[in-house]
């Protein structure tokens, strides 16, 4: 009996770290998007993410997070009305991302800084950053993928002196979307990572 439980056990701690070591084991090239383009499946000359017309969290659903209504708001307006201005980066708590990337693009920078100025004014406030994937790929990857935006989200803020114990990450993949449909638009909304304040 002991050994079957061993085995039980054993087995699922390899399902799982199989599962991690699928993301680990991609080419890194797959996490900057340079693949994007030679798939053809997401272009970014023709997905409007980058040069002019590049996205900006309240482009994609109002307050930049999970859109107008969106659960998170209440914590947020308790915090002071800087939150709610839309003319004050941290009204904005929505990141996106171009395909297979984990990297913050440069619009989202001030809307990182503005926060991480927040959170080192205020040590006793935590947060956590959720990833997020679109549907595109295993279930998997887009967890893996997710993690990787939350953690590059997090240590932006880290290094701009944000508290170790003042962030968490999570990765919700391709499990919360907050937009449904298999187009282009949808997937964009869902590439994303949310920064999420849990009160002092």
């Amino acid at each position: 009996m002991k050994l079957n439980k061993t085995l039980i056990a054993l087995a699922i701690s390899t399902v799982f770290l199989s599962a991690c070591s699928d993301t680990e084991d991609k080419d890194p090239n797959l996490l900057d998007g340079s693949q994007a383009a030679a798939s053809g499946i997401n272009d970014a000359s023709t997905n409007g993410l980058n040069g002019a017309s590049g996205l900006n969290g309240t482009e994609m659903g109002g307050s930049g997070n999970y859109g107008a209504g969106g659960y998170g708001d209440d914590i947020a307006a308790s915090l002071g009305p800087e939150f709610s201005d839309p003319n004050n980066p941290l009204s904005k708590r929505t990141i996106y991302f171009m395909l297979d990337s984990s990297q913050v693009q440069s619009d989202f920078i001030p809307v990182i800084a503005a926060h991480s100025q927040y959170l080192v004014a205020n040590p006793s406030q935590r947060i956590i950053v959720e990833g997020h994937g679109d549907e595109r790929g295993s279930r998997e990857y887009n967890i893996g993928l997710g993690e990787q935006r939350a953690k590059s989200v997090a240590n932006m803020m880290k290094l701009q002196g944000v508290g170790e114990n003042q962030i968490q990450i999570v990765s919700y993949g391709e499990e919360k979307p907050v937009a449904f449909g298999s187009d282009e638009s949808a997937w964009e909304q869902n590439r994303r990572a949310v920064i999420s304040y849990q009160g002092k």
